[in-house]
């Protein structure tokens, strides 16, 4: 079996593609600064290697790539808060770009196979559904950043020959995901606003679309790419998009079926795309892909998994830009 490295392994995709390659047989070895993920989503197993770092550290991992005979990277470590990008500029092209940078470095140095978690970012403000095709526009920095990442691993590709698949998913869920951060996971941030008897916050008038889609959908086609489909990029996600109004309601029902009350608060809007969702024909065909979320049921199940997790800290970044800063993040 290949020898399989994942950075963001305490993230959502990270946890759970982890956890799958474990049962499967695969060697893992997992990187994460803990930044955004808990050290106890993570799977306890003779097969699985943690490593506590931060990508910018680039002689820790010089170290790791020296120590370990990897076969295939699967790329998912990122902070992925669009809205806050704006206000933390240099924080977010550190973490998501030029972290991104030392690990295709060490990818091209040993000539391995690096599989990258891009972003529907990336397309920007075009219309829905977002094609493989359309040429990226992205409008904010974090959209910027993935796609720099994917234009570098392609420029790598060309003059090294790094072999590489590049993944855009959007609004993926599951059980590990960070319910605690107040900037990122709109579904996240809905149900943890329930559990602690607060508003859920609708930003702008909430008749933007975003498509949701569960985890468990990505893990078989994102293993199928560690052999096959070199040098291909493609979207992943489901098909069905919501409002962010249905989607609110759709959390409030599941509230009040757990016992809770909550409301619905509706503050300004914020610089968003406003319709973001996309086509998947080419993972279909390519990969198999096919997603089958039914969002009420995993909403549920987030929730009451939400329900027995202890009371985290609500983290906060420092803004480095506070001119226009929306009032809900003062």
């Amino acid at each position: 079996m290949k020898n399989i490295l994942i950075t963001g392994c305490a993230g959502l995709i990270g946890v759970n593609f982890t956890k799958y390659l474990l049962n499967k047989g695969y060697d893992v070895i997992g990187i994460d600064n803990l930044f955004g993920g808990y050290e106890d989503f993570l799977p306890r197993h003779e097969k699985f290697k943690f490593i506590n770092m931060d990508l910018m550290d680039d002689k820790f991992l010089n170290e790791i790539f020296d120590k370990n005979n990897i076969d295939v990277v699967f790329h998912f470590a990122a902070y992925a808060a669009e809205g806050l990008s704006p206000f933390i500029r240099r924080f977010n092209y550190q973490n998501n770009l030029i972290s991104s940078i030392n690990l295709i470095n060490k990818c091209i140095e040993k000539d391995i196979k690096i599989i990258f978690t891009s972003s529907m970012a990336v397309y920007g403000e075009q219309t829905p559904p977002f094609t493989e095709e359309m040429k990226p526009s992205p409008v904010d920095p974090y959209g910027i950043a993935k796609y720099s990442v994917e234009q570098d691993i392609i420029c790598a590709n060309e003059q090294f020959g790094l072999r590489y698949n590049i993944v855009r998913p959007h609004n993926v869920l599951g059980l590990y995901q960070n319910i605690w951060d107040k900037y990122r996971n709109v579904i996240g941030i809905f149900i943890r606003k329930v559990l602690s008897n607060e508003p859920i916050t609708v930003y702008g008038d909430g008749n933007q679309k975003r498509a949701f889609s569960d985890v468990h959908y990505y893990l078989e086609p994102l293993e199928e790419m560690i052999e096959k489909h070199d040098n291909e990029t493609f979207n992943m996600g489901s098909d069905n998009y919501y409002t962010i109004n249905e989607t609110a309601e759709l959390v409030k029902k599941i509230g009040i079926k757990h016992g809770y009350n909550p409301k619905i608060e509706y503050l300004e809007g914020r610089h968003e795309v406003k319709d973001a969702y996309c086509d998947h024909k080419k993972a279909k065909e390519s990969l198999n892909f096919e997603d089958n979320t039914d969002l009420e049921s995993l909403i549920d199940s987030m929730f009451v998994w939400a329900m027995s997790q202890p009371n985290r800290e609500i983290k906060k970044i420092p803004y480095e830009i506070t001119k226009n800063i929306y009032s809900f993040w003062k």
